[in-house]
C-alpha cells in the first residue's frame, strides 16, 4: 500500500522553520517556507516571501513554531536484509563473524525474511531521519522492494553477488558468473523505477576476494548498459590488500587492481574503503568514484578511512551505517556524530595530536545529505531542499534537554541532535512520519513478526550466540 498524503494536487506549505537548505550556496532561512505540489518543492525561501505567493491558491499551511527543516538524509551503505541477525556476531573476529555467523544467517533467508527485516531496518532508518538509503548486498532483492514500496522510502537496492572464494555457502558457490549477472538484469527490469520512481535497481559485488575477473568486467560492462550504479566493498582489511597484491599481480591492493581493469568509474560506490595508500585516493579522485564512510563499523572491525585526505583530494564521501551485525544501530545521526569525532582523533597518527577542525560539522551535514545523494546518481532530485527537487524532509525539533540551548545551529545538528529529536520524515512528497509515529505501517505488528522470523531464520542456520554471563 502506497503512503498517502491529502489531496496530491493541492499545495502543501511548511513556514515559521529554520531551513538548512544544503544547496550551493549553503543557503540558510531563519524564518523560512517550502512550498510543495505533488512531490516536489515549487518554492523556498524566507516565510514573508513565500506565505502571499501562495495564499490565494488555499493552501494548506503548517506552522512549524521555529523547528528545523532538512533535506532527508541519505544512508550510502545499509544491508537491510541483516537486521534481523542484530546482536549475533559481537565482539568476534572478522573470520568467525563471517563464516560462522553471517553467511549461515543469509544462505538460509527467505524472500519474506528478506522483507520482514527490510521493513524492521526501515523503521529504524525513518527515525534517524533517513529517506533514501543504498542497500550494500543482501538476499532477496525483491523482498527488500516489497518493504522499500510499502515503507514509502527512497531505495538503491543491490543483490549480494559472489562467483568464487573459499567458505561459501553450498547455494551460492553454486553459482556461475553467468548466472550471477544474468540474476541482477532480471532484478533490474522488474524492480528499477517502480514504487513512483523511488527503487532503482544497481549492480553488486561483494567483495573482491570473492569475485573473478570475468565478474568484475560483465558487472562493469553491464551497469554501463544500464545506466545504472554499482555498489561494491572495497579495501576493507589489509589481508584483501595482500591477497591482490599475490593473485592480481599489482604493487598495492584493490584499488591499484581496479584501476588497472578499468573498473573505477563515477557510477561505483566504494564503500568503507580503509586500506588505500595516496595514489590510490588519487585514482578515486580522478575517476570520479563515491565513497560510503561508516565509521561505527569501521572502528569496530576495518580500521581508520583517509576520509581527511579524500575529501581534500575532491572524492565524493557520504555516510553509511554498514549493517545491524557489524553496527547495531542503524541510526545516521550517530554515524554524523561519530564521523566527526572519529576523523578529528585519527589526525594523532600523523600529527601526534588530534585536529578539532578536521571534519566540522558542516562538511559532516554535506555528507548526510548532497554528498549521499551524489553517491547515489540522485543529486538532481534529492540531497538538498531547492526548487524543483522532490520532497524529502526530515523534521527536527530542537525543543529538548540533549539539544538546547543553541548557539550554532549547525553544529548542534551534528554534536547535539539524537535521533528523539527527529519528529516527522516525509519522502516524495508524502508523510512517512509524523510526531514520531511512522504512518506507513504498524510498528508493533513488525517487531513482533521480525521475533519470529529471526528466531526461525537461526534455528535454520544453526547460530548459537554463547551466554557471556551465568543465567539463573
Amino acid at each position: 500500500m502506497e503512503p498517502r498524503n491529502e489531496n496530491k494536487s493541492s499545495i502543501l506549505l511548511l513556514h515559521n522553520a529554520m531551513i538548512v537548505t544544503m544547496d550551493s550556496q549553503s543557503r540558510v532561512y531563519q524564518d523560512g517556507a517550502i512550498a510543495i505540489q505533488n512531490n516536489s518543492i515549487i518554492a523556498a525561501g524566507k516565510s514573508a516571501e513565500i506565505l502571499p505567493q501562495f495564499s490565494s491558491l488555499s493552501p494548506q499551511i503548517l506552522d512549524l513554531s521555529g523547528q528545523i527543516l532538512l533535506p532527508g538524509f541519505i544512508n550510502t551503505h545499509v544491508h537491510t536484509s541483516q537486521q534481523l541477525g542484530r546482536g549475533i556476531a559481537d565482539d568476534v573476529d572478522l573470520l568467525t563473524w563471517l563464516h560462522d555467523r553471517i553467511w549461515p544467517y543469509e544462505s538460509n533467508m527467505t524472500e519474506q525474511d528478506s522483507f520482514i527485516s527490510t521493513l524492521l531496518c526501515g523503521i529504524e532508518l525513518i527515525h534517524s531521519g533517513v529517506t533514501c538509503f543504498a542497500e550494500a548486498g543482501g538476499q532477496h532483492l525483491s523482498g527488500m522492494a516489497s518493504a522499500v514500496e510499502v515503507l514509502g522510502l527512497r531505495a538503491c537496492l543491490t543483490e549480494s553477488i559472489m562467483d568464487c572464494g573459499e567458505g561459501l555457502p553450498a547455494s551460492w558457490a553454486a553459482r556461475t558468473t553467468e548466472e550471477c549477472i544474468k540474476l541482477q538484469e532480471d532484478l533490474f527490469m522488474k524492480h528499477h523505477n517502480t514504487a513512483d520512481g523511488r527503487i532503482k535497481v544497481w549492480l553488486g559485488i561483494r567483495q573482491i576476494m570473492n569475485s573473478t575477473d570475468r565478474l568484475l568486467a560483465e558487472t562493469r560492462d553491464t551497469a554501463k548498459k544500464l545506466e545504472t550504479g554499482i555498489h561494491m566493498h572495497i579495501a576493507e582489511i589489509p589481508l584483501e590488500n595482500q591477497l591482490i597484491v599475490e593473485t592480481r599481480g599489482v604493487d598495492h591492493g584493490t584499488v591499484t587492481y581496479l584501476e588497472k581493469i578499468k573498473f573505477l568509474q563515477n557510477n561505483l560506490l566504494a564503500a568503507h574503503t580503509v586500506w588505500v595508500n595516496e595514489e590510490e585516493v588519487d585514482c578515486l579522485s580522478k575517476a570520479g568514484v563515491k565513497v560510503s564512510h561508516c565509521p561505527a563499523a569501521a572502528m569496530r572491525m576495518l580500521g581508520f578511512a583517509p576520509i581527511r585526505e579524500m575529501l581534500s583530494a575532491g572524492v565524493c564521501v557520504s555516510l553509511g551505517t554498514d549493517g545491524a551485525p557489524s553496527n547495531n544501530r542503524m541510526s545516521i545521526v550517530d554515524e554524523m556524530y561519530l564521523a566527526s569525532l572519529v576523523n578529528k582523533g585519527r589526525e594523532v597518527f600523523s600529527k601526534g595530536t588530534t585536529d578539532p577542525t578536521a571534519l566540522p560539522a558542516e562538511t559532516i551535514l554535506r555528507m548526510a545529505t548532497i554528498n549521499g545523494a551524489k553517491s547515489v546518481l540522485w543529486d538532481k532530485e534529492i540531497g538538498s531542499l531547492e526548487v524543483g527537487k522532490k520532497a524529502d524532509i526530515v523534521v527536527v525539533n530542537p525543543s529538548s534537554w540533549s539539544m538546547m540551548p543553541i548557539h550554532d545551529c549547525i553544529s548542534s545538528l551534528v554534536y547535539c541532535m539524537r535521533t528523539e529529536n527527529i519528529v516527522s520524515v516525509m519522502c516524495n512528497g508524502c508523510w512517512i512520519m509524523k510526531d514520531k509515529k511512522i504512518i506507513t505501517i504498524d510498528e508493533e505488528k513488525v517487531l513482533s513478526m521480525a521475533k519470529h522470523a529471526s528466531a526461525e531464520l537461526l534455528k535454520r542456520a544453526g547460530i548459537q550466540v554463547p551466554s557471556r554471563m551465568n543465567f539463573l
